[in-house]
């Protein structure tokens, strides 16, 4: 798989695209291209890269990604195999800064909309109220149709906009200016990691892979992803543990060696690094945000009828 340059295709009568996809592999690779991204996973969870920022993903999540920044979202290994059962559920649109005309973003209605269109550069993840909000507009663009469409959009970014609850991904001093030898390099390098995190990695062997020699790997990779390859697969392997976690499958020692890390030490330690909790605190933090969302979905439920 290479990453490149992406052109989103747009429907005839319409001014930026918007699509429902059902199977994990579209656009499953390294990529970018000049529109802006609006994201929603109603189903499915991986890795998430967005710039030099990698993270997990996992339904509910709402993202913002800017133009000509590189992002890859890689579904788990489960759901490619033949007899699964589990499935992805994906809203997408993607439009041009630029989509209601040259002028509009330079009204003084409007600036909050171009700032935070400047702050998408970076990718934005979209938390709490507003990304429930976002992701029901989603849902709606795909059935709506002319005005109306235009409407809920702007509506979507609205919120994102007046919303305290975005956080930036890509570090500000990433900058997307790789040669394409250099895309196809970082891809295999990410896919290798991936598929091989649960042992040890030597530098010998990524850099075999990546075809350059070990000196040359650890410059290479450092100058590309603002981080050493050692930190790179800490961060995949904690993101792994989280993934555990959250399933509640197995022991805390259990998912240590699961995950990849040889000690329970150094597991603990490079998990409160990365994620600013332990284990167990992680653990509970995302079992009573799920009992909070299920109370206030209730309410919600409730309300209407």
């Amino acid at each position: 798989m290479r990453p490149q340059l992406l052109k989103v295709s747009r429907e005839p009568g319409h001014s930026f695209s918007v699509r429902r996809d059902l199977v994990p592999y579209v656009n499953n690779r390294w990529h970018f291209h000049t529109e802006v991204e609006l994201i929603h996973f109603k189903k499915g969870q991986g890795t998430q890269f967005v710039g030099d920022s990698m993270r997990r993903f996992k339904a509910g999540d709402v993202v913002l990604v800017g133009p000509n920044l590189p992002h890859y979202w890689r579904f788990d290994d489960a759901y490619f195999e033949e007899y699964t059962d589990v499935s992805a559920d994906v809203r997408v649109a993607h439009f041009c800064e630029n989509f209601c005309g040259e002028t509009f973003m330079h009204l003084p209605e409007t600036l909050h909309l171009k700032n935070m269109l400047e702050k998408a550069k970076r990718g934005l993840q979209i938390e709490g109220e507003a990304r429930r909000k976002v992701a029901d507009i989603l849902e709606r663009i795909i059935e709506a149709d002319g005005m109306h469409r235009l409407l809920l959009l702007m509506e979507a970014l609205y919120i994102i906009a007046a919303s305290e609850q975005t956080k930036p991904l890509s570090s500000i001093g990433f900058r997307h200016n790789f040669q394409e030898v250099e895309y196809e390099r970082i891809n295999t390098i990410y896919e290798y990691s991936l598929k091989h995190f649960k042992r040890p990695i030597q530098l010998e062997e990524i850099s075999a892979v990546a075809n350059i020699s070990p000196n040359s790997f650890c410059r290479f990779f450092k100058s590309r992803t603002r981080k050493t390859y050692s930190r790179f697969l800490i961060e995949i392997r904690v993101g792994h543990a989280c993934k555990l976690l959250i399933e509640n499958n197995l022991s805390i020692k259990q998912l240590c060696y699961e995950s990849g890390f040889n000690n329970f030490t150094s597991f603990y330690k490079y998990f409160k690094l990365i994620t600013g909790k332990s284990p167990l605190g992680y653990q509970r933090e995302f079992t009573t945000a799920c009992t909070l969302q299920k109370m206030s979905v209730g309410k919600r439920g409730k309300y209407r009828a």
